[in-house]
């Protein structure tokens, strides 16, 4: 979710294991822990929710980019939803995929088989926080819900600006708030709000303004969007809610009122049985993109 702090005063959220997926790719840039196969599944089914988010954040990388785009480095790749994004939106490039935890980089490989992507695609183990890998000159740099959960940003920011090819992008993308539609007879209008709230005073998923860190890396600032989106009922909405509101319920009872959570009750509820769907998602994205100077 969105919870941007002064320029200085970083904070950690990390919660992974009890907060929310990220649809293009979570970030693992650090090596921080997660409940691994839950964790991946979650992911991957947050993605095909969200996927029109996925393809609004690309479709800024794709606008900016430099030509040709030959490079192009997914920082904290997760599952690959990411990398295999970027990988048909520049399909004449190399995507390396960068993450601190073999088991996902497995599963990405994993993923390209289908889509015959693998011959562009290479796959680097490293954690950012113990520096930049040696991944080569990048024409794009991708870090999606990546880079809150490193200790130093503001070194990795520069180490990106100095891994860039002149003129080359960096794109940061970050989640806005997420939460499930309840049903209609059971709608509890400030639920998305309240969530967010409370998801704010758990600590869940924080981030600063971006700005201000890629400018003091050198970069210049060329784009910035909040795109949003509203999922219909369907069923991958409806598991995804089930999900979800099953751990909102579960870690955030302390920050909401009685309300909210009978609204999360009523979406447990409403997914017990997988045959019908009454439940949508709601969710966000904010997208940086700055442009190392030519």
């Amino acid at each position: 979710m969105d919870s941007p702090a002064n320029h200085g005063a970083h904070h950690h959220g990390h919660d992974h294991a009890v907060g929310h997926g990220h649809a293009t790719g979570h970030g693992h840039a650090a090596g921080h822990a997660h409940d691994g196969h839950g964790m991946a599944e979650l992911l991957e089914l947050d993605a095909s929710v969200f996927g029109v988010l996925l393809d609004q954040a690309v479709a800024v990388a794709v606008e900016h980019a430099p030509a040709p785009t030959r490079v192009v480095v997914d920082l904290g790749a997760g599952t690959g939803t990411g990398t295999r994004a970027l990988a048909r939106a520049f399909p004449d490039a190399e995507v390396v995929s960068v993450d601190a935890d073999p088991a996902m980089l497995e599963r990405l490989r994993d993923g390209l088989a289908g889509p015959g992507l693998e011959a562009r695609v290479r796959t680097v183990e490293a954690d950012l926080d113990a520096g930049w890998s040696d991944v080569g000159a990048a024409d794009v740099v991708w870090a999606s819900a990546s880079l809150h959960h490193v200790a130093d940003p503001a070194r990795v920011l520069r180490d990106a600006h100095d891994a860039l090819a002149p003129g080359g992008l960096l794109v940061v993308v970050e989640m806005t708030a997420t939460s499930p539609v309840p049903p209609d007879d059971a709608a509890h209008v400030d639920l998305a709000a309240h969530l967010e709230s409370a998801m704010a005073h758990a600590g869940w998923n924080r981030y600063p303004d971006w700005t201000p860190y890629l400018t003091d890396a050198g970069l210049e600032v060329v784009d910035r969007r909040a795109p949003t989106a509203v999922v219909p009922p369907g069923p991958d909405a409806s598991r995804w809610a089930r999900a979800t509101a099953a751990r909102q319920r579960e870690h955030l009872a302390e920050h909401l009122d009685p309300a909210d959570l009978a609204a999360l009750d009523a979406v447990l509820a409403a997914t017990d049985d997988p045959s019908t769907h009454t439940v949508g998602a709601r969710g966000g994205r904010i997208v940086w993109a700055a442009r190392r100077p030519r």
